[in-house]
């Protein structure tokens, strides 16, 4: 890959461009102009990806890849905004008699087993020289040690799975790039429609436009000694 143009830092990849945050995610970094192009990804488009389908994310790294080669442009920043909480394949578990087979399947290959494989696939891509950055959409309730409440299994499970995912990928990262920082994030609660089921009287939810903002902020002020760390939208961070 040829060196990023001066003033325009490289190209900026946002997984799950479909959903509400990660639109945001997209709108925003669009609206900042650090990067010399955003690119969204998602279920559909031009360059589609499908957590059940490996060789589409294979396809959309090759992709973004040749569009690296093309315009000179390094991956530095990669945001990851998919999420699964409920659905078809069920719901958020109260209790362990909830639970389902088919929505552990569902909510693992979306919040841990579709990540890992981005990770996989696109992590080469990122520069071996200067600040490049991953961002992986977590959840607070994914840490164990914060854990007081109990319910939500498959969730907490999936996201605690991707907690792990990162943090050992950021220690390989760093062997190959110094500068590099990959994180998870936890977005605080967001109107989408994930959360929506859920928002209770006094819960502070959030417009997915500002919680954009205030993730990008909390990004730009990390730096590599940050790398593997589950940090929340206000820059403090959480308990694995």
């Amino acid at each position: 890959m040829t060196a990023d143009t001066p003033g325009r830092s490289g190209l900026a990849v946002v997984v799950g461009a479909g959903g509400a945050l990660g639109a945001a995610l997209l709108a925003q970094l669009q609206q900042e102009g650090h990067y010399g192009r955003v690119l969204g990804l998602g279920r559909a488009g031009e360059v589609r990806i499908d957590y059940a389908d490996e060789a589409s994310i294979a396809a959309a790294a090759q992709a973004v890849g040749g569009l690296c080669d093309q315009s000179g442009l390094a991956l530095r920043l990669l945001l990851v905004a998919t999420g699964f909480l409920h659905g078809a394949q069920g719901q958020p578990e109260r209790g362990w008699r909830h639970l389902d087979a088919g929505y552990l399947q569902q909510v693992f290959l979306v919040n841990t087993f579709g990540p890992a494989l981005l990770i996989k696939h696109f992590f080469p891509l990122l520069p071996r020289q200067g600040r490049c950055v991953a961002g992986f959409v977590s959840a607070k309730v994914g840490s164990i040690g914060d854990n007081a409440l109990g319910g939500w299994y498959g969730y907490r499970a999936s996201k605690a799975a991707l907690n792990q995912l990162v943090k050992t990928a950021a220690i390989e990262l760093r062997r190959s790039n110094r500068d590099s920082l990959c994180v998870a994030l936890h977005p605080g609660t967001v109107d989408t429609p994930l959360s929506q089921p859920f928002a209770k009287t006094g819960l502070t939810v959030r417009p997915p436009q500002q919680a954009a903002r205030e993730l990008l902020a909390v990004l730009a002020d990390l730096g590599p000694a940050d790398s593997g760390a589950l940090v929340d939208y206000r820059g403090q961070t959480l308990p694995f």
